[in-house]
């Protein structure tokens, strides 16, 4: 089965994109409540608002469709096409007036992502990844080909939690490895490794929200992304993430995880 996504699909992932900034740009760097889910995760009316503005806009194109959205729950995740909404992935930057988070939009079949996109609405900065290719505003993007050895590799992470994480003693070892290492870039680092600036991105207690838009678009700039066991990200397997430049170089990454 062709995994081929329609123009009018990707036409509408940056409407979505669209709408979701114009609700966003106005609340960045503004007193704005913040309430803590159960998770003791953040969320902001900035999240809430404009996770509900896609799902109005999927609702009136695409009532087949189903909808995994991260602020607002599921519905018909069983239809063949699932649209993967994270609103503002990075919220923790979000309310610091940080400009590293993103708002994520992935499509998958039958489980499958097939198109992913980063969209950055401060900075006007948007990464469509579907059909063969990762355009960055437009342009045809790639990832690093050329660094395959991990002690050459610069390593991006969410923050310093994985060292306490079950697969702590991994990543640790990971970290002696690499050239360099830097945290707190949340969905941007895959971004950054889709255009080659960026070598590996590893994560833990990654969600499809999390997760769906960045495995097309890494993938169709030519790098890999798995879980740290090198299976393949879908609808169902959260976990542990990891994005590499080129797939030398994932299984390097791997090697030193498994070791």
């Amino acid at each position: 089965m062709s995994n081929q996504v329609p123009s009018e699909f990707i036409d509408l992932a940056s409407k979505l994109a669209d709408a979701a900034g114009e609700i966003i740009r106005p609340l960045y760097r503004k007193k704005i409540e913040i309430v803590s889910k159960d998770d003791l995760s953040p969320v902001t009316i900035a999240d809430q608002n404009a996770e509900m503005a896609m799902r109005k806009i999927i609702e009136a194109h695409y009532p087949e469709h189903g909808i995994y959205g991260e602020e607002h729950g599921q519905v018909r995740t069983d239809a063949e096409y699932v649209w993967v909404l994270d609103p503002i992935d990075g919220t923790h930057s979000f309310i610091s007036g940080a400009p590293t988070f993103a708002t994520l939009i992935g499509l998958t079949r039958n489980g499958k992502p097939v198109m992913g996109v980063i969209d950055q609405p401060i900075s006007g900065e948007r990464w469509v990844g579907a059909n063969g290719e990762t355009t960055f505003n437009g342009t045809k993007i790639q990832t690093n080909a050329d660094i395959t050895d991990v002690q050459t590799a610069s390593l991006f992470s969410y923050g310093i939690e994985l060292f306490k994480s079950v697969k702590g003693p991994q990543y640790q070892k990971l970290t002696e490895t690499v050239r360099r290492i830097r945290f707190g870039y949340d969905s941007y680092a895959y971004a950054l490794l889709s255009q080659g600036f960026v070598d590996i991105v590893a994560d833990a207690d990654m969600k499809p929200f999390d997760y769906c838009a960045l495995v097309p678009v890494v993938e169709n700039a030519g790098g890999q992304i798995s879980d740290w066991d090198g299976n393949p990200l879908t609808l169902t397997n959260p976990g542990y993430v990891l994005a590499t430049g080129n797939s030398a170089l994932h299984e390097a990454t791997l090697d030193v995880l498994k070791s």
